[in-house]
């Protein structure tokens, strides 16, 4: 039987048009690594091969990657507080432009150097976000208190380059944090031995990750924190305050992407406690203190309430404050939740 030439051809193209599509499902299933053993023959220490997940929100991913900061450069002097100067400032994240405010205390640093604290803020609209405009009081309490304050704004947000992707279906804003935190190390009178975190709202969710990422966060302090495991912000949480499950997520939400993509959590798919910061407490570089109001109307206090309970579990140190009707802010109770963080910074930082 013969065979035309155009029948060659035909085959061949059909051939490579299959190949290729799967390829490109085989790329699509795939979001883990298979990491080869060393030289020794155990890259894990436990013998075999160790699976690392790749997706960029997993922690063991976000573990392996680098945030070597840069050097902070002063943008802007501003109007001094009571006993400590103010700047904005900027430093360099994914060689992005990162603007922040910065307080740095006056008088002889303590040997060593002054202890500082990356003071991550909560959601605000990037379209609105200014550097030197709200959470002005809670800044101002631990510049006064002898501490040096770094408050990143985050990409997308104020002057800062890049893209506001929002603080929980994209790593970006925490990127931004932990290379605020090398930049912060390396800033001249402060002890990079001696650093910790606030979080307010997404910022705890920001300062929670970070302290198991990376272990230069001596302690943290979160109010009203967005602290549950990806699995409890997927059934239990919107950030517009209504809590109960809904039907589904919304569309082009970081939810529904995830779910088309990996499936939901009550499925057992590991992915969800792969990037959630509550599944590695084991890790977490120091203490944390808490604090939340059962009136709060964007975060359920039960998040804190919780976590707590995580930690304790996991042996780990970690005070919990909670607050009866008060709200999203501590405002009623300002004073005695910024005595208790500034308290338990003096603790462990100085």
């Amino acid at each position: 039987m013969k065979i035309r030439m155009v029948d060659i051809v035909f085959f061949t193209v059909i051939s490579v048009i299959v190949g290729i599509v799967v390829f490109r499902n085989d790329a699509q299933d795939a979001h883990v690594d298979v990491v080869p053993m060393d030289e020794s023959g155990d890259e894990s220490g436990m013998g075999g091969e160790i699976i690392v997940d790749t997706h960029p929100l997993a922690i063991e991913y976000m573990r392996q990657q680098d945030y070597p900061g840069s050097d902070i450069v002063i943008e802007q002097i501003l109007s001094p507080g009571a006993n400590y100067d103010r700047y904005i400032v900027s430093y360099i994240s994914e060689g992005l432009t990162q603007f922040a405010l910065l307080t740095v205390p006056r008088g002889t640093s303590p040997d060593g150097g002054w202890p500082a604290i990356v003071f991550n803020h909560g959601y605000i609209s990037p379209d609105i976000y200014r550097t030197t405009e709200r959470y002005i009081a809670y800044t101002d309490a631990l510049s006064r208190n002898g501490y040096v304050v770094l408050k990143p704004d985050y990409r997308g947000h104020g002057n800062s380059e890049g893209e506001a992707k929002g603080g929980y279906g994209s790593p970006a804003y925490t990127i931004d944090v932990l290379n605020g935190l090398s930049s912060l190390k390396k800033y001249p009178g402060v002890n990079p031995d001696n650093i910790g975190m606030w979080g307010h709202s997404m910022g705890g969710a920001i300062t929670l990750r970070s302290m198991v990422i990376v272990p230069d966060v001596k302690a943290g302090v979160i109010w009203a924190g967005v602290v549950g495991s990806y699995e409890d912000l997927f059934t239990r949480w919107r950030r517009s305050g209504q809590y109960a499950n809904r039907p589904s997520p919304r569309p082009n939400s970081w939810r529904s992407q995830f779910v088309e993509q990996y499936g939901e959590p009550s499925e057992g798919n590991v992915f969800w406690d792969e990037i959630s910061a509550t599944s590695y407490l084991s890790d977490i570089s120091g203490p944390v203190q808490l604090h939340h109001a059962t009136g709060d109307q964007s975060v359920p206090y039960e998040f804190s309430q919780t976590l707590h309970d995580r930690m304790q579990k996991a042996e780990k140190l970690s005070e919990l404050y909670i607050y009866q009707g008060d709200d999203h802010n501590i405002n009623q109770n300002f004073s005695t939740a910024m005595g208790r963080t500034v308290a338990f910074f003096d603790m462990y930082l100085k």
